[in-house]
């Protein structure tokens, strides 16, 4: 799968050629196609052999920079029969280097899209003083995501949640929201006209910066979200780092407990039919 430079796509110029990197990429590249496979991403071609078309988010995080450059080695491989559009959203957050992804991207030769839509001012008008930005930025940055998609003709939103955001998801919702939820891995949107995918869904927070980082991609932190203290995430997140050194591997045995649930043992009625059980007494 690593072999020569020629058969390599522009995003991986310059690779290490270590063993560890090669190994890191050979797992991130295993993760996701799984994920793909496993969640049914890749429809069956049309009748009329018009490729399936991703939108692919690039925010210019650690994150969003794997999802790239991985969905270009599959296709690059022959092993994703889609068209892959880059898009980032600039939201007018002041200070945002403007420039760095479309020059990033030209360089690449990755198909994208720029957009502007200051939706900076209207968080920081709507949200109370003290509140996190979050849930209203990520509302506003979705509907503008469902829009370009329809404009340039997506099938997908593709976005660059990895395993580890939808392990602290799924905490936060379990101790803030009173319910077992999470990001799942693929979704349709409200309007019912857009599929959402994420195809890191079983890649390590920890691939992705290491990976992001040997490659030496111009990271761009988020200075709206990042810069506000005692966020809730940040203590789920610090929670796990702490279980996680004391019990290495305890990261992942509590994800694939997502994967593994028995509606039986839960307490949900809607999801079992608790009424309905009978013993064999009850059936003679």
């Amino acid at each position: 799968m690593l072999d020569e430079k020629t058969d390599i796509h522009p995003l991986f110029n310059g690779a290490p050629t270590t063993t560890e990197f090669k190994k890191l990429r050979k797992r991130i590249v295993r993760n996701t196609r799984e994920a793909i496979e496993q969640y049914g991403m890749i429809a069956p071609p049309p009748r009329d052999g018009k490729l399936p078309k991703w939108l692919i988010c690039l925010s210019g995080g650690k994150d969003s920079y794997t999802l790239l450059a991985v969905l270009h080695e599959l296709k690059w491989r022959g092993l994703l029969p889609v068209e892959l559009l880059a898009c980032n959203l600039d939201q007018g957050q002041p200070n945002f280097p403007a420039t760095v992804l479309p020059a990033f991207l030209e360089k690449m030769e990755v198909p994208h899209r720029i957009e502007y839509q200051d939706t900076y001012s209207i968080v920081m008008d709507k949200v109370p003083a003290g509140r996190t930005f979050c849930a209203l930025c990520s509302r506003l940055r979705r509907g503008n995501l469902y829009r370009i998609a329809r404009e340039e003709g997506c099938s997908a939103v593709v976005l660059g949640h990895h395993r580890d955001d939808i392990l602290e998801t799924f905490l936060m919702n379990l101790f803030h929201g009173g319910r077992l939820a999470t990001m799942p891995p693929k979704l349709v949107n409200e309007e019912g006209d857009l599929f959402l995918y994420r195809p890191l869904a079983h890649v390590a927070e920890a691939d992705c910066e290491a990976f992001s980082n040997a490659m030496k991609y111009p990271i761009i932190p988020c200075d709206l979200c990042g810069s506000q203290d005692g966020l809730q995430r940040q203590q789920v997140k610090q929670m796990i780092d702490g279980w996680e050194k004391n019990h290495a591997g305890r990261r992942q045995k509590m994800f694939r407990a997502l994967t593994n649930t028995r509606p039986s043992h839960l307490l949900d009625p809607n999801l079992f039919d608790f009424l309905g059980l009978q013993t064999n007494s009850d059936l003679d």
